[in-house]
């Protein structure tokens, strides 16, 4: 046996085949949901898994994943793996234009999508030739939609039996990146890289295995009791990987088909739910709401952990929820689609220092023109070696720019600036991409959004710059107010911020918006937030 996802999957299923693996609450608030054990979740990966290969789709094609959260996603997901097909992900909130460009980039097969995208899916599948098999979980939304297998009825077609062809450490898996900054871009990884950096070796709090079969071998020698929540949508890797990393532990894996706040609580209580993962401000402050309105008193006492990934949960909102739930930790974990898991937030990690990181041996800040490390205080990038991705699918300009050797080792170079003392503690500056350069000083939005986000009356923030004749560009915060908080000027913004910031990175424009545009996890949008900033200023610069 390899480092393969499907294999190492089904190792731990022959070990505790009776154990819950998977609990899915369909509608919110009607009490529909759906419990299997992992040996039923198994089989029901190989019956889809035998309908794709009886369906003529071949080993190494690529099949996509256009679906909401649901039992359907992570069997589809596990079924592909099982057939050797390379799933990828797609993201729910794209339109026809998107859906094309991703379908064709990602050179998709096959795709499973739910009902209710029937008129896009129809639209964009109509211009991406190479797609040719469909399967539609849910009733159909319109009709005529495309062309399609029912979910079921592939389910049923297939055999609930293994019977696999020999699988490689060497297969793949392709995690599409958001998009949010830019076009988005497949990144490529062998299942083994992913293992290791992606899912912890098996145990991401302590030793990676030391071999595949090791991992069977932990989950019978020990017990249940654990259960993993990833909250945002599946269609977001570290969603996926939040799963993954519950499976290899032999635990079970709570999903729900949306993000709804009360009934997050009513779960975490009812199922006594130990590890929680979300994304950032944008979904714990949701909860805290909850939890001091209709929801107080609820019992959140099983709560071991609470992580973000993909945004940070600032200062004053984790001081907020640890009030409410005091035995649990929070946990700001920094990573990325091109490098998996590099390390946690330190304890004093904040506004007055920063968002500093503990990182792993594997990470290092590095000058982006030689790849050697920088000195402490010096600004590089980050990187990481050893288990990275192959490079992005599609794209080999990208590629040669993010990717590179170092005498036997890969690298990774990412888009994140940042410093490191002289105890190997790195402080995360915020993407280059999104640095705002004023008067020749460069301002990373997340230090000034973490500034904002500490006044009581903000709700949730973003900084971008926006074109200045003197300075270049000025620093502009557009921000969302809690309910019933008294309007703020910008006066009274800036003079919050001075107390936190240096000058030079106090907003110097104000946009109070109704609510702030995110991603269905969570993750900043700063193309629009730059767009919104601009025509406040009358720039007309939104680009």
């Amino acid at each position: 046996m390899e480092y393969n996802l499907a294999d190492l999957f089904e190792s731990v299923v022959d070990v505790v085949p009776d154990r819950e693996a998977l609990l899915y609450v369909d509608h919110p608030g009607t009490g529909a949901e759906r419990r299997l054990t992992y040996a039923q979740l198994d089989a029901a990966a190989n019956r889809i898994a035998h309908h794709f290969v009886d369906a003529g789709l071949r080993p190494g094609e690529h099949l996509g994943l256009h679906l909401y959260n649901g039992i359907e996603y992570l069997q589809t997901v596990l079924g592909a793996l099982k057939a050797r097909l390379v799933p990828v992900n797609v993201n729910y909130r794209y339109v026809k234009e998107e859906l094309v460009y991703l379908y064709r980039d990602a050179d998709l097969a096959a795709l499973v999508f739910d009902g209710e995208f029937d008129e896009r899916v129809a639209a964009a599948s109509a211009q991406a030739p190479a797609l040719r098999h469909l399967v539609r979980v849910g009733p159909a939304a319109v009709s005529p939609g495309p062309g399609a297998v029912p979910f079921t009825e592939a389910e049923a077609s297939g055999s609930p039996l293994r019977g696999f062809a020999p699988r490689s450490a060497d297969d793949q898996f392709i995690i599409y990146t958001g998009g949010t900054t830019g076009m988005p871009k497949g990144v490529m990884w062998r299942q083994e890289d992913l293992f290791f950096s992606g899912l912890g070796g098996g145990a991401p709090t302590g030793d990676p295995v030391k071999s595949p079969q090791e991992l069977a071998e932990r989950v019978a020698a020990g017990g249940g009791g654990i259960t993993f929540f990833p909250t945002p949508p599946l269609m977001h890797g570290t969603s996926t990987l939040t799963a993954f990393i519950g499976f290899n532990f032999g635990q079970r894996v709570v999903i729900h088909r949306k993000f709804v706040p009360y009934e997050v609580l009513r779960t975490i209580e009812k199922e006594k739910v130990t590890s929680v993962s979300l994304v950032g401000d944008a979904m714990l402050r949701p909860l805290i709401d909850a939890l001091n309105g209709p929801l107080r008193g609820t019992d959140c006492s099983s709560l071991f952990s609470v992580s973000s990934s993909g945004a940070i949960m600032s200062d004053s909102v984790r001081a907020e929820f640890q009030s409410l739930v005091p035995t649990v930790m929070l946990l700001n974990n920094f990573g990325s689609s091109e490098s998996g898991f590099n390390g946690t937030a330190t304890a004093d990690s904040g506004p007055e220092r920063g968002f500093r990181v503990q990182v792993n041996a594997r990470t290092a800040v590095v000058d982006p023109a030689t790849y050697e490390p920088v000195v402490p205080g010096e600004v590089g990038r980050i990187a990481q070696r050893g288990h990275v991705p192959l490079g992005y699918y599609n794209d080999p300009a990208k590629t040669a720019d993010t990717f590179f050797r170092k005498g036997e080792e890969r690298w990774v170079l990412l888009g994140d600036m940042a410093t490191v003392d002289a105890e190997g503690i790195v402080t995360v500056l915020g993407r280059g991409s999104q640095c705002i350069n004023t008067g020749g000083e460069k301002v990373y939005p997340e230090e000034v959004e973490q500034a904002l986000k500490s006044h009581p009356d903000v709700y949730d923030a973003l900084v971008a710059g926006v074109p200045d004749e003197r300075w270049g560009s000025r620093v502009a915060a557009v921000l969302e107010l809690r309910e019933g908080a008294d309007a703020l000027d910008l006066d009274v913004v800036q003079a919050h911020c001075r107390t936190r910031l240096a000058g030079y990175k106090i907003p110097r424009a104000l946009v109070i918006t109704e609510r702030i545009q995110r991603s269905p996890s969570g993750k900043a949008d700063y193309r629009w937030a730059k767009a919104v900033a601009a025509k406040a200023a009358g720039t007309g610069a939104g680009g």
